[in-house]
């Protein structure tokens, strides 16, 4: 599949500079259609009406919210212009209020690929990760996270693929050629690999590795034994050591009271990643 369009979740935080940067180079390389989104997502302290004066004072408030929200989205939507401009990209901005969450899984679901940052750790709004969460578990697209400090601004040559032969992992894989493409090295990692026809096979992560070099890629394949480190560490770990630029993994969790819970190895890449993760569920 060829990546033509790309959605970038851009907002007034430091670190979209540098998600726009990696989404605009992807989309040079690949001659896609970048869509600039942006959403006013208005989260209102909660207060008892009567203490601030009824309906009309919250009306009031957040007629003033949105207006400041406007006003401080110009200057981003002036730097993606810009950038579509200065590499003459095709592209579009999108503004649009409501839930960060539901607007990224709405519109994430007309693009090849989803581009958005790591949930701030330290924030004490939970819009973030549930806006990950749903990007992930509710698009039915590939997303490509970007640690929240020091995100590369374009993606490197060296990808690490996180394989335990599930649905996730496989569907994560086939979302990533287009990236491998320009990947001098594909590393394939297992870890405590099960054995047998209903595991990985005999050779932990032969099949994989011989689907991958059938598309022209050099592949190797590592082998990680389990250890009292969390797999997730273990991934974050080896991707450190091998110099990886790119982490390609399922993403895991299971539905309760409408609502996903991620998985352990999920949950602790995202919340420890130090480098582009691309996820598929």
């Amino acid at each position: 599949m060829a990546i033509k369009d790309i959605l970038v979740h851009l907002d007034a935080a430091p670190a979209s500079a540098a998600r726009l940067d990696f989404a605009a180079d992807l989309a040079l390389r690949h001659a896609a259609h970048l869509v600039g989104l942006h959403v006013i997502d208005i989260l209102l302290p909660v207060f008892a009406g009567a203490e601030i004066g009824g309906g009309a004072v919250m009306a009031e408030m957040i007629t003033q919210m949105e207006a400041d929200a406007v006003v401080a989205a110009r200057p981003v939507e002036a730097a993606f212009r810009e950038r579509l401009r200065r590499d003459e990209l095709s592209g579009e901005w999108r503004q649009v209020s409501g839930s960060l969450p539901s607007q990224l899984a709405l519109h994430g679901r007309y693009a090849d690929l989803v581009v958005m940052g790591q949930a701030e750790p330290d924030s004490p709004s939970p819009a973030g990760s549930a806006a990950v969460q749903a990007a992930l578990f509710e698009s039915g697209r590939p997303v490509l996270l970007l640690p929240h400090s020091g995100a590369p601004h374009r993606l490197g040559r060296r990808a690490l693929v996180a394989w335990n032969a599930r649905r996730e992992a496989a569907r994560a894989v086939h979302d990533a050629l287009p990236l491998f493409a320009g990947m001098r090295e594909v590393i394939v990692l297992t870890v405590a690999p099960e054995l047998g026809m209903n595991g990985h096979g005999e050779q932990p992560g032969a099949d994989i590795a011989a689907h991958l070099a059938r598309h022209g890629l050099k592949v190797t394949v590592r082998l990680a034994p389990g250890s009292d480190v969390a797999a997730g560490e273990v991934l974050l770990n080896e991707a450190a050591d091998l110099g990886a630029d790119l982490l390609v993994m399922g993403g895991y969790g299971h539905s309760r009271f409408r609502e996903f819970v991620l998985g352990g190895v999920t949950r602790t890449v995202l919340k420890q990643m130090t480098l582009p993760v691309l996820m598929s569920h």
